[in-house]
Protein backbone atom coordinates (compact mmCIF):
# COMPACT_ATOMS: atom_id res chain seq x y z
CA UNK A 1 0.00 0.00 0.00
CA UNK A 2 2.74 2.29 0.92
CA UNK A 3 4.60 1.62 -2.67
CA UNK A 4 1.42 2.61 -4.18
CA UNK A 5 0.74 5.30 -2.40
CA UNK A 6 4.47 6.95 -3.56
CA UNK A 7 3.43 6.34 -6.97
CA UNK A 8 0.50 8.06 -7.09
CA UNK A 9 1.96 11.32 -5.39
CA UNK A 10 -0.71 11.65 -2.58
CA UNK A 11 0.63 14.49 -0.95
CA UNK A 12 0.51 15.83 -4.72
CA UNK A 13 -3.24 14.54 -4.92
CA UNK A 14 -4.16 15.91 -1.69
CA UNK A 15 -2.78 19.77 -2.37
CA UNK A 16 -4.95 19.41 -5.72
CA UNK A 17 -8.24 18.06 -3.86
CA UNK A 18 -7.00 21.44 -0.96
CA UNK A 19 -6.80 23.55 -4.09
CA UNK A 20 -10.14 22.87 -5.65
CA UNK A 21 -12.15 22.95 -2.21
CA UNK A 22 -10.18 26.39 -1.27
CA UNK A 23 -11.17 28.00 -4.81
CA UNK A 24 -14.90 26.78 -4.31
CA UNK A 25 -15.19 28.42 -0.62
CA UNK A 26 -13.10 30.59 0.64
CA UNK A 27 -12.16 32.57 -3.33
CA UNK A 28 -15.44 32.06 -5.35
CA UNK A 29 -17.93 31.60 -2.36
CA UNK A 30 -16.48 34.52 -0.72
CA UNK A 31 -16.12 36.69 -3.71
CA UNK A 32 -19.68 36.58 -4.90
CA UNK A 33 -21.53 36.90 -1.15
CA UNK A 34 -20.47 40.02 -1.23
CA UNK A 35 -22.93 40.86 -4.63
CA UNK A 36 -26.68 41.26 -3.70
CA UNK A 37 -29.23 40.21 -6.28
CA UNK A 38 -33.18 40.05 -5.88
CA UNK A 39 -34.90 37.42 -6.97
CA UNK A 40 -37.71 37.51 -9.20
CA UNK A 41 -40.03 35.59 -6.23
CA UNK A 42 -38.23 37.19 -3.26
CA UNK A 43 -40.30 40.11 -1.14
CA UNK A 44 -37.76 42.57 -3.35
CA UNK A 45 -35.28 42.32 -0.88
CA UNK A 46 -31.36 42.35 -2.25
CA UNK A 47 -29.63 39.20 -0.72
CA UNK A 48 -25.89 37.69 -1.68
CA UNK A 49 -25.46 35.25 -4.17
CA UNK A 50 -24.57 31.40 -3.36
CA UNK A 51 -22.60 29.32 -5.32
CA UNK A 52 -24.85 27.14 -7.70
CA UNK A 53 -22.85 24.22 -9.09
CA UNK A 54 -23.95 21.55 -6.86
CA UNK A 55 -21.66 19.78 -4.34
CA UNK A 56 -21.65 16.25 -5.50
CA UNK A 57 -21.04 17.56 -8.69
CA UNK A 58 -18.25 19.65 -7.47
CA UNK A 59 -17.09 15.92 -5.87
CA UNK A 60 -16.88 14.33 -9.05
CA UNK A 61 -14.86 17.45 -10.60
CA UNK A 62 -12.32 16.98 -8.06
CA UNK A 63 -12.35 12.72 -8.47
CA UNK A 64 -12.07 13.42 -12.21
CA UNK A 65 -9.27 15.76 -11.55
CA UNK A 66 -7.52 13.74 -8.87
CA UNK A 67 -8.17 10.32 -11.32
CA UNK A 68 -6.10 11.57 -14.35
CA UNK A 69 -3.33 13.16 -12.28
CA UNK A 70 -2.65 10.11 -10.28
CA UNK A 71 -2.53 8.42 -13.66
CA UNK A 72 -0.49 10.54 -15.38
CA UNK A 73 1.90 9.90 -12.09
CA UNK A 74 2.22 6.34 -12.74
CA UNK A 75 3.06 6.64 -16.39
CA UNK A 76 5.53 9.01 -15.74
CA UNK A 77 6.75 6.20 -13.26
CA UNK A 78 6.56 3.81 -15.81
CA UNK A 79 8.53 5.55 -18.66
CA UNK A 80 11.20 7.07 -16.36
CA UNK A 81 12.61 4.13 -14.75
CA UNK A 82 16.67 4.36 -15.71
CA UNK A 83 16.59 8.05 -15.41
CA UNK A 84 15.52 7.66 -11.73
CA UNK A 85 17.78 4.83 -11.50
CA UNK A 86 20.13 7.59 -11.69
CA UNK A 87 19.05 10.50 -10.51
CA UNK A 88 17.03 8.87 -7.00
CA UNK A 89 19.04 5.44 -7.05
CA UNK A 90 15.72 3.86 -6.17
CA UNK A 91 12.20 3.15 -8.61
CA UNK A 92 8.22 1.85 -7.71
CA UNK A 93 8.05 0.65 -11.17
CA UNK A 94 8.87 -2.32 -11.76
CA UNK A 95 10.42 -3.36 -8.46
CA UNK A 96 7.66 -2.64 -5.59
CA UNK A 97 4.70 -2.13 -8.16
CA UNK A 98 5.35 -4.87 -11.71
CA UNK A 99 5.15 -2.92 -15.18
CA UNK A 100 1.90 -4.69 -15.56
CA UNK A 101 0.31 -3.25 -13.06
CA UNK A 102 1.49 -0.09 -13.38
CA UNK A 103 -0.10 -0.08 -16.83
CA UNK A 104 -3.33 -1.27 -15.36
CA UNK A 105 -3.48 1.48 -12.74
CA UNK A 106 -2.74 4.17 -15.33
CA UNK A 107 -5.68 3.03 -17.26
CA UNK A 108 -7.98 2.91 -14.37
CA UNK A 109 -7.29 6.21 -13.38
CA UNK A 110 -7.60 7.60 -16.54
CA UNK A 111 -10.75 6.06 -17.85
CA UNK A 112 -12.57 6.71 -14.19
CA UNK A 113 -11.10 10.38 -14.85
CA UNK A 114 -12.34 10.88 -18.28
CA UNK A 115 -15.43 9.33 -17.71
CA UNK A 116 -16.67 11.34 -14.65
CA UNK A 117 -15.53 14.92 -16.49
CA UNK A 118 -17.64 13.72 -19.40
CA UNK A 119 -20.90 12.81 -16.82
CA UNK A 120 -20.22 16.09 -15.07
CA UNK A 121 -19.80 17.96 -18.18
CA UNK A 122 -22.71 16.67 -19.68
CA UNK A 123 -25.16 17.20 -16.12
CA UNK A 124 -23.20 21.14 -16.11
CA UNK A 125 -25.10 21.36 -19.48
CA UNK A 126 -21.81 21.84 -21.61
CA UNK A 127 -21.00 17.87 -22.58
CA UNK A 128 -17.88 19.40 -24.83
CA UNK A 129 -16.05 20.02 -21.73
CA UNK A 130 -15.45 16.32 -21.50
CA UNK A 131 -12.55 16.40 -24.11
CA UNK A 132 -10.79 18.53 -21.80
CA UNK A 133 -10.18 15.61 -19.73
CA UNK A 134 -9.53 13.38 -23.13
CA UNK A 135 -6.91 15.94 -23.73
CA UNK A 136 -5.58 16.17 -20.31
CA UNK A 137 -5.20 12.44 -20.16
CA UNK A 138 -3.10 12.39 -23.40
CA UNK A 139 -0.81 15.32 -22.94
CA UNK A 140 0.35 13.27 -19.73
CA UNK A 141 0.05 10.02 -21.34
CA UNK A 142 2.71 11.85 -24.19
CA UNK A 143 4.37 14.29 -21.70
CA UNK A 144 5.99 10.96 -19.87
CA UNK A 145 6.76 9.23 -23.37
CA UNK A 146 8.04 12.02 -25.49
CA UNK A 147 7.50 15.98 -24.26
CA UNK A 148 9.69 15.37 -21.27
CA UNK A 149 12.63 15.03 -23.26
CA UNK A 150 11.99 18.19 -25.13
CA UNK A 151 13.75 21.70 -24.86
CA UNK A 152 11.24 23.11 -22.51
CA UNK A 153 8.24 21.74 -23.95
CA UNK A 154 7.51 19.46 -20.78
CA UNK A 155 8.08 22.06 -18.10
CA UNK A 156 5.54 24.21 -19.88
CA UNK A 157 2.99 21.67 -20.28
CA UNK A 158 3.50 21.15 -16.43
CA UNK A 159 3.06 24.51 -15.50
CA UNK A 160 0.06 24.63 -17.82
CA UNK A 161 -1.87 21.98 -16.35
CA UNK A 162 -1.06 23.01 -12.75
CA UNK A 163 -2.84 25.73 -13.39
CA UNK A 164 -5.60 24.34 -14.95
CA UNK A 165 -6.49 22.82 -11.19
CA UNK A 166 -7.50 26.28 -10.01
CA UNK A 167 -9.40 27.22 -13.46
CA UNK A 168 -11.36 24.30 -13.54
CA UNK A 169 -13.19 24.85 -10.46
CA UNK A 170 -14.52 28.44 -12.23
CA UNK A 171 -15.13 26.45 -15.28
CA UNK A 172 -17.98 25.00 -13.76
CA UNK A 173 -19.09 26.88 -11.27
CA UNK A 174 -19.82 29.84 -13.48
CA UNK A 175 -21.91 28.18 -16.33
CA UNK A 176 -23.81 27.33 -13.06
CA UNK A 177 -24.77 30.65 -11.61
CA UNK A 178 -25.37 32.23 -14.51
CA UNK A 179 -28.11 30.00 -15.84
CA UNK A 180 -29.58 30.02 -12.36
CA UNK A 181 -29.24 33.97 -11.69
CA UNK A 182 -30.24 34.75 -15.52
CA UNK A 183 -33.74 32.68 -14.59
CA UNK A 184 -34.41 33.97 -10.72
CA UNK A 185 -32.79 37.35 -10.75
CA UNK A 186 -34.76 40.37 -11.23
CA UNK A 187 -31.35 41.47 -13.05
CA UNK A 188 -27.72 39.59 -13.33
CA UNK A 189 -24.91 41.38 -11.99
CA UNK A 190 -21.23 41.47 -13.85
CA UNK A 191 -19.63 38.26 -12.47
CA UNK A 192 -16.70 37.64 -14.81
CA UNK A 193 -14.38 39.33 -12.54
CA UNK A 194 -14.28 35.87 -10.68
CA UNK A 195 -12.09 34.83 -13.21
CA UNK A 196 -9.69 37.29 -12.13
CA UNK A 197 -9.38 36.06 -9.05
CA UNK A 198 -9.09 32.01 -9.89
CA UNK A 199 -6.71 33.53 -12.68
CA UNK A 200 -4.56 35.58 -10.29
CA UNK A 201 -3.80 32.01 -8.58
CA UNK A 202 -3.24 29.74 -11.94
CA UNK A 203 -1.12 32.42 -12.77
CA UNK A 204 0.72 32.24 -9.93
CA UNK A 205 0.53 28.20 -9.78
CA UNK A 206 2.06 28.83 -13.32
CA UNK A 207 5.30 30.42 -12.78
CA UNK A 208 6.04 28.65 -9.53
CA UNK A 209 5.41 24.79 -11.27
CA UNK A 210 7.84 26.02 -14.06
CA UNK A 211 10.16 27.68 -11.68
CA UNK A 212 10.30 24.24 -9.47
CA UNK A 213 10.14 22.33 -12.82
CA UNK A 214 13.18 24.11 -13.95
CA UNK A 215 15.06 24.06 -10.61
CA UNK A 216 14.56 20.11 -10.26
CA UNK A 217 15.87 19.28 -14.14
CA UNK A 218 19.15 21.22 -12.76
CA UNK A 219 19.28 18.96 -9.70
CA UNK A 220 18.45 15.64 -12.14
CA UNK A 221 21.14 16.90 -14.47
CA UNK A 222 23.30 13.57 -14.51
CA UNK A 223 20.36 11.44 -15.23
CA UNK A 224 18.72 13.67 -17.61
CA UNK A 225 22.24 13.74 -19.97
CA UNK A 226 22.62 10.05 -19.99
CA UNK A 227 18.49 9.53 -20.40
CA UNK A 228 18.99 12.07 -23.43
CA UNK A 229 16.56 14.70 -21.98
CA UNK A 230 17.17 17.95 -23.57
CA UNK A 231 16.19 20.37 -20.31
CA UNK A 232 17.10 23.80 -19.97
CA UNK A 233 20.58 22.72 -18.08
CA UNK A 234 20.94 20.02 -20.19
CA UNK A 235 20.89 22.25 -23.20
CA UNK A 236 22.43 25.40 -22.27
CA UNK A 237 24.09 24.53 -19.25
CA UNK A 238 23.44 24.72 -15.25
CA UNK A 239 24.80 28.22 -14.65
CA UNK A 240 21.94 29.37 -17.41
CA UNK A 241 19.32 26.77 -15.90
CA UNK A 242 20.51 28.68 -12.37
CA UNK A 243 19.70 32.05 -14.09
CA UNK A 244 16.12 31.03 -15.75
CA UNK A 245 15.51 29.75 -12.45
CA UNK A 246 16.20 33.32 -10.97
CA UNK A 247 14.42 35.25 -13.63
CA UNK A 248 11.30 33.74 -13.24
CA UNK A 249 11.26 34.22 -9.22
CA UNK A 250 11.89 37.87 -9.41
CA UNK A 251 9.42 37.67 -12.34
CA UNK A 252 6.75 36.02 -9.70
CA UNK A 253 7.56 38.84 -6.98
CA UNK A 254 7.45 41.43 -8.90
CA UNK A 255 3.87 40.75 -10.11
CA UNK A 256 2.70 39.80 -7.17
CA UNK A 257 3.73 42.96 -5.86
CA UNK A 258 2.25 44.80 -8.64
CA UNK A 259 -0.63 42.91 -8.77
CA UNK A 260 -1.40 43.75 -4.93
CA UNK A 261 -0.77 47.73 -5.35
CA UNK A 262 -3.08 47.70 -8.68
CA UNK A 263 -5.63 45.42 -7.58
CA UNK A 264 -6.32 44.36 -3.76
CA UNK A 265 -3.58 47.19 -1.86
CA UNK A 266 -4.46 46.03 1.68
CA UNK A 267 -2.37 45.65 4.89
CA UNK A 268 -3.04 42.12 5.46
CA UNK A 269 -2.15 40.90 2.05
CA UNK A 270 0.88 42.81 1.86
CA UNK A 271 2.38 41.11 5.23
CA UNK A 272 0.99 37.59 4.07
CA UNK A 273 2.39 37.87 0.85
CA UNK A 274 5.94 39.35 2.09
CA UNK A 275 6.15 36.50 4.53
CA UNK A 276 4.60 34.07 3.28
CA UNK A 277 5.29 34.04 -0.22
CA UNK A 278 8.71 36.54 -0.84
CA UNK A 279 10.80 35.70 1.64
CA UNK A 280 10.71 32.23 1.29
CA UNK A 281 11.16 32.97 -2.46
CA UNK A 282 14.36 35.08 -1.55
CA UNK A 283 15.60 31.89 0.15
CA UNK A 284 15.22 30.10 -3.16
CA UNK A 285 17.54 32.24 -4.99
CA UNK A 286 20.06 32.29 -2.22
CA UNK A 287 19.81 28.03 -2.51
CA UNK A 288 20.02 28.54 -6.02
CA UNK A 289 22.93 30.65 -6.28
CA UNK A 290 24.93 29.41 -4.13
CA UNK A 291 24.27 25.39 -5.43
CA UNK A 292 27.55 23.47 -5.87
CA UNK A 293 25.64 20.47 -5.64
CA UNK A 294 22.24 18.21 -5.92
CA UNK A 295 21.53 18.38 -2.37
CA UNK A 296 21.40 21.97 -2.37
CA UNK A 297 19.35 22.31 -5.29
CA UNK A 298 16.85 20.03 -3.78
CA UNK A 299 16.68 21.95 -1.00
CA UNK A 300 15.75 24.75 -3.13
CA UNK A 301 12.99 22.34 -5.41
CA UNK A 302 11.24 21.97 -1.18
CA UNK A 303 11.32 25.20 -0.39
CA UNK A 304 9.58 26.01 -4.37
CA UNK A 305 7.00 23.15 -3.31
CA UNK A 306 6.47 25.41 -0.03
CA UNK A 307 5.88 28.18 -1.56
CA UNK A 308 3.37 27.14 -3.73
CA UNK A 309 1.20 26.12 -1.19
CA UNK A 310 1.33 28.83 0.62
CA UNK A 311 0.27 30.64 -2.48
CA UNK A 312 -2.87 27.96 -2.50
CA UNK A 313 -3.40 29.17 1.17
CA UNK A 314 -3.53 32.50 0.34
CA UNK A 315 -7.41 31.71 -0.61
CA UNK A 316 -8.07 31.53 3.28
CA UNK A 317 -6.49 34.98 3.84
CA UNK A 318 -9.26 36.18 1.14
CA UNK A 319 -11.90 34.27 3.12
CA UNK A 320 -11.10 35.80 6.11
CA UNK A 321 -10.66 39.63 4.69
CA UNK A 322 -14.22 39.39 2.88
CA UNK A 323 -16.05 37.95 5.79
CA UNK A 324 -14.59 40.24 7.99
CA UNK A 325 -14.53 43.19 5.81
CA UNK A 326 -11.05 44.20 6.58
CA UNK A 327 -10.41 45.70 2.99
Amino acid sequence: MKAFLNLIRWQNLLIVILTMVLMRYAVLGAVISKIGVILIKSTGEEIPMVLQFPWYDFLLLVAATVFITAGGYVINDYFDIKADLINKGKVIVGTKIPRRQAMMWHNIFNIAGVSAGFYISWKAGYIYLGVLFLIVSGLLYFYSVSYKRQFLIGNIIVAILTAMVPLLVVFYEWPALYKYYTINAISLPKINFVFYWVGGFALFAFLTTLTHEIIKDTEDFEGDVAYGKNTVAVVFGVFSAKVVSVSLIIITVALLYLIWYFFINDTITLIYLSAAIVLPLLYVIYKVVISRERKQLHSASSIMKIVMLTGILYSVVVKVILTWNLF
